[in-house]
């Protein structure tokens, strides 16, 4: 099995473990990519992340030298992560590797997001592409979600039957709050927070993430709740317009920023927080996604505060551990903080309802099943013919 820019690692060693052997054939812009405890082979090519440009020579790269780790390899199965240029390149080699009876598979997980002007249109375009190219000609096609799948099959006439579903996992000993228990209670301290209500984010820090309307939303909160604070994990393009908005409003002790840290130490935040918050506006890009961030803070058995869309719902269901909020706006965003704040006592209790959730549907074991039956059903399809 050959991916390029895999959004999860975890998959190709949950994949190993069922007894697939792996190569990672991606590009890189600075230190070469790892998977700790792992067979899982990669061929990491180096180059300066420019967009377009990067992908042009990586897509090139592929072309020259996919053939000969066909012929090394004879890999069963090819996946291709979208949107990318390399699924041109594999053009070329379809027919070879036809003959050497190799599944070609378009793996999507996620529609385009946050784009403007040219490079929307670019976007989107190569996207339509993409799926028109392995709808005639590739063996099969996978997606994050079920509400993904939906909404791509209507879009370009494709039969729903024929797209497998794998989604986003979370590995469950890293994300384990019996882990960090001890941690979270140092850091609150060391943090200065150990009076304060945390109401926890961490990730991109994009334009339409619901970001803006969550800072605004502490200005409702500041006289009546004003030990209640908003931390802020991580960096993105809107971060400088955050850090405005807070100097200008004056909630410098209502909104706290922290820079990046590494995967491993995020777990130890989130159990700092006492509730934690996916504020995603109900636009069609998120809608049926899978956030990520959702999952690890059930995973570590913390009450959520989620915008009322399809993609919340689909994973929480009417579940304790979600507090809706029915809008992004910032009023909304309050009133469900306020919910929660009045409701702290009972929060620890709620949010265990959720690792129950993760554990039952969204281990990294359990999205390596649902992602092998499927590949062995294009095995069952093919054979038929």
């Amino acid at each position: 099995m050959f991916l390029h820019q895999a959004s999860n690692l975890e998959i190709l060693r949950s994949m190993e473990k069922r007894g697939y052997s792996s190569i990672l054939i991606t590009a890189r812009s600075k230190r070469p990519i790892q998977i700790k405890e792992s067979k899982v082979r990669i061929i990491s090519v180096p180059l300066r992340f420019v967009r377009f440009l990067s992908s042009f020579l990586f897509a090139i790269g592929v072309f020259i030298f996919l053939p000969i780790c066909i012929l090394v390899s004879a890999p069963q199965f090819l996946i291709v992560n979208q949107p990318d240029l390399s699924i041109f390149s594999l053009i070329p080699n379809l027919l070879f590797s036809k003959l050497r009876r190799i599944k070609f598979v378009l793996d999507i997980r996620s529609t385009i997001v946050e784009v403007n002007g040219f490079g929307a249109h670019a976007q989107k375009l190569l996207f339509s592409i993409s799926v028109l190219v392995a709808k005639k000609l590739f063996d099969g096609m996978t997606i994050i979600t079920s509400l993904m799948r939906e909404e791509i099959c209507n879009a370009f006439e494709i039969d729903p039957r024929s797209v497998g579903v794998w989604s986003t996992g979370v590995n469950l000993d890293l994300f384990n709050p019996e882990n960090y228990i001890s941690d979270g209670i140092k850091l609150k301290r060391e943090l200065g927070l150990c009076s304060k209500f945390v109401v926890f984010y961490h990730g991109v820090f994009g334009a339409t993430r619901g970001l803006k309307e969550t800072v605004e939303s502490m200005k409702v909160l500041r006289s009546e709740y004003p030990n209640t604070v908003l931390f802020l994990l991580g960096t993105g393009s809107i971060l400088p317009t955050l850090k405005h908005l807070v100097q200008d409003e004056g909630l410098q002790e209502s909104v706290i920023f922290h820079d990046p840290v590494d995967y491993a130490e995020v777990p130890k935040f989130i159990e700092m927080s006492d509730v934690c918050i996916v504020p995603l506006p109900d636009h069609p890009y998120w809608r049926s996604q899978s956030p990520l961030k959702l999952l690890e803070y059930l995973a570590m058995e913390k009450t959520v505060i989620v915008t009322d869309i399809p993609a919340h719902r689909s994973v929480i269901g009417d579940e304790k551990c979600g507090i809706y909020a029915s809008s992004a706006a910032p009023i909304e965003i309050a009133k469900s903080i306020v919910y929660a704040y009045h409701n702290k006592e009972k929060l620890t209790e709620w949010g265990k309802s959720g690792r129950t959730i993760v554990e039952e549907k969204y281990t990294w074991g359990k999205v390596a099943e649902d992602l092998e039956n499927y590949l062995l059903s294009i095995n069952k399809a093919s054979a038929r013919y």
